[in-house]
């Protein structure tokens, strides 16, 4: 017997479905498969939870014929689009998905009306499994890492223990400024290390070159699992809302996030491990999207320009 279960978008979200997965492989007798974009899945390929990933890079009729042949018992729609829509119907087994809660989150966003259930996404997830009896094991996020993903960290900066910070985020509204990490590096006690994708490569070396001896860029260096591998061994990590904040939680690293147009209020915050959330009070635009902008709509981008450097020094200093 097999279950299928599919999330297309993002690396944080595919991370926030691993305790699903692993509630399924662990509680019942079927075999669990996973879809999800191919840019999305090396998050998944150490997972031992997981029988078969399968994966896309536009369109479901690169594997449909494929999934057919599986005959699953059921599809575990942990997306709820019109893609996995039209793949229910193409499989035709018995699938199950998860509230969303569109019409509260447009309320949030658009009236600053606050329906939405006090619950993380995971916890919205497992309402999709209840018929096959899976419950929630409180173990938390899973990242599994391979002999692959290992990075030489300078020795001197291992012993010292360090701050790991996420540059960039998949929307401009979720970025922190680099005017704000020029304002913190001063100000912290550990040496920082740098991850994000080719896009923050300049920011990092930019960053390296002014702060010499207390920043090492990795931006734009690493794999996916590389960043992983740095923020497994972190004592702290400072991130905006965004994946490798999902994968900070998975290893139950302490993390500070800055939360720009986005609010923890969605459901999105670090699951099962110790964070601070950072935010600027009293900003009655925010949120202004569920997900992320190109720009601040009102032009002063004060949920990240106003957040207290203060508060985010104490919260990275702690031992």
């Amino acid at each position: 017997m097999k279950v299928l279960v599919i999330r297309f978008s993002s690396i944080g979200d595919v991370v926030l479905t691993t305790p699903v997965i692993r509630a399924i492989a662990q509680q019942t007798n079927y075999e669990v498969h996973f879809l999800t974009k191919a840019r999305f899945a090396s998050v998944l390929h150490h997972n031992p939870h997981l029988a078969k990933v399968y994966t896309i890079e536009k369109d479901l009729d690169e594997v449909i014929t494929y999934l057919k042949k599986e005959q699953y018992s059921y599809l575990i729609d942990l997306h709820k689009n019109l893609r996995s829509a039209r793949l229910r119907l193409a499989l035709g087994v018995p699938a199950y998905h998860y509230p969303k809660y569109n019409i509260e989150k447009w309320l949030l966003v658009n009236f600053k009306v606050d329906k939405l259930p006090d619950s993380h996404i995971v916890d919205r997830y497992f309402q999709a499994v209840t018929h096959l009896e899976v419950k929630k094991d409180e173990k938390g996020l899973d990242f599994y890492l391979g002999p692959e993903d290992e990075v030489k960290i300078p020795d001197e900066i291992e012993k010292e223990g360090y701050l790991v910070f996420v540059l960039g985020a998949a929307h401009f509204t979720k970025q922190i400024p680099v005017s704000l990490f020029k304002k913190l590096i001063p100000l912290l006690k550990q040496p920082i290390l740098l991850i994000g994708g080719p896009d923050q490569r300049k920011v990092g070396e930019h960053l390296a070159q002014e702060f010499p001896k207390k920043v090492k860029n990795y931006a734009g260096e690493l794999t996916i699992g590389q960043s992983a591998f740095l923020l497994a061994k972190a004592q702290r990590v400072l991130t905006p809302d965004t994946g490798m904040m999902h994968i900070a939680a998975a290893f139950q690293r302490p993390t500070v996030v800055i939360w720009g147009n986005t609010t923890p209020v969605l459901g999105m915050y670090p699951y099962q491990t110790v964070y601070e959330n950072m935010e600027v009070p009293n900003l009655t635009c925010r949120p202004c999207d569920k997900i992320g902008k190109k720009k601040c709509p009102k032009g002063h981008f004060k949920c990240m320009k106003n957040q207290s450097i203060e508060e985010i020094v104490s919260a990275l200093n702690k031992h």
